[in-house]
């Protein structure tokens, strides 16, 4: 549904360094488009960035999007007809101990791109991207719509929750008659071939299982909406595609968007862990600490907004994403040509 939408478009991504950017950056270099990358080197030895050699087939701008200056800069220069914001600090339990940095970078840079948009003569459509904590969470059992309250218990939660607000607000002061649309987007936890970042499951699983060691589990009851990265990122794709065509006024495009996986992929970490031993068999223990800091039990999206407005709906159950990112790391573990097998796994999702 969007593959003739980027062919020869300038597209502007932040984070692109990271696990996430590195894939929709492939994603859009196989549509034709041309990008320019705004990021901070990759936080992680390995990086998908680097495997993918991701630095010599687009232009990459080393650069700080807490540095407003460099970031007006760079989008301005470029002209972008697309905007894919992922730059973050994502990870729970460095909010705890990095609090300031990560308002910093979550919220301050997501403020820094929307007053660089605002500078932009042209039509474009920016995607940004936030998470599936931004939401308050009570815990419940049912599913979270894009209307609930926003909020959270750790810092990078609600840094999140704040970028979603601080979007909404520039959204509706000073890009309503404007030629650039906006929409933010919700995703649940990611996984797949390439995410080397600590105080991650599947990377750490990873991590153990190359030394044929037992895998520490400290939360193995936490239940999370898991999803393979392609799921999120080709509903990002596909809301720019329509943002960038659908006819003013958008019909509700520009506003929040989840993109999580089926009910049935909500599952707990033993759960993820059992099913990647299926796949690079090894062996994992209780490590479960009563005094570790606060993170979500239970989180699940509703995406039937997505359904409805873009035709969006996920394509790949639990197994399937765990099976496809166990094997991803296994194969290049094994020798295989990392671009070759990223690439080959984006063909094979949209079969």
């Amino acid at each position: 549904m969007f593959e003739k939408n980027f062919v020869g478009k300038m597209v502007w991504l932040t984070g692109g360094t990271g696990f996430k950017g590195s894939w929709l950056a492939e994603w859009l270099l196989a549509l034709g488009a041309k990008v320019r990358v705004f990021s901070l080197p990759s936080p992680t030895d390995p990086s998908l960035f680097q495997q993918l050699g991701l630095a010599m087939r687009l232009d990459w701008q080393e650069g700080d999007i807490r540095d407003a200056v460099a970031v007006r800069k760079s989008l301005l220069d470029c002209q972008p007809d697309f905007i894919f914001h992922l730059a973050a600090q994502p990870l729970v339990r460095l909010s705890y101990s990095e609090p300031v940095e990560t308002y910093q970078t979550n919220v301050l840079g997501t403020i820094h791109v929307l007053e660089a948009m605002r500078q932009l003569k042209k039509p474009c459509a920016a995607v940004m991207v936030t998470t599936d904590k931004c939401y308050e969470n009570r815990e419940w059992l049912h599913a979270y719509r894009e209307e609930d309250a926003l909020g959270g218990h750790d810092p990078y939660s609600s840094s999140k929750a704040a970028c979603e607000i601080a979007i909404s607000s520039w959204r509706r002061s000073f890009f309503q008659n404007h030629s650039v649309k906006i929409a933010s987007a919700r995703a649940g936890n990611v996984i797949g071939g390439g995410d080397w970042a600590k105080d991650r499951i599947v990377p750490d699983c990873i991590r153990f299982l190359k030394i044929s060691t037992a895998i520490p589990i400290r939360n193995k009851m936490a239940t999370r909406p898991w999803q393979h990265v392609l799921e999120p990122l080709s509903g990002y794709l596909m809301l720019a595609a329509q943002l960038s065509t659908e006819p003013s006024p958008a019909i509700a495009l520009d506003s929040a968007f989840n993109f999580g996986p089926h009910l049935s992929a909500n599952r707990t970490v033993a759960d993820v862990v059992s099913e990647a031993l299926k796949h690079w068999p090894g062996e994992w223990i209780d490590q479960s600490d009563p005094i570790a800091p606060h993170e979500a039990g239970k989180l699940n999206l509703t995406t039937e907004k997505a359904f409805h407005l873009l035709g969006w709906q996920p394509r790949w159950d639990f197994e399937t994403a765990v099976q496809k990112s166990v094997e991803w790391y296994r194969a290049i573990h094994e020798g295989a040509d990392p671009a070759e097998l990223t690439q080959r796994q984006i063909k094979e999702y949209l079969r």
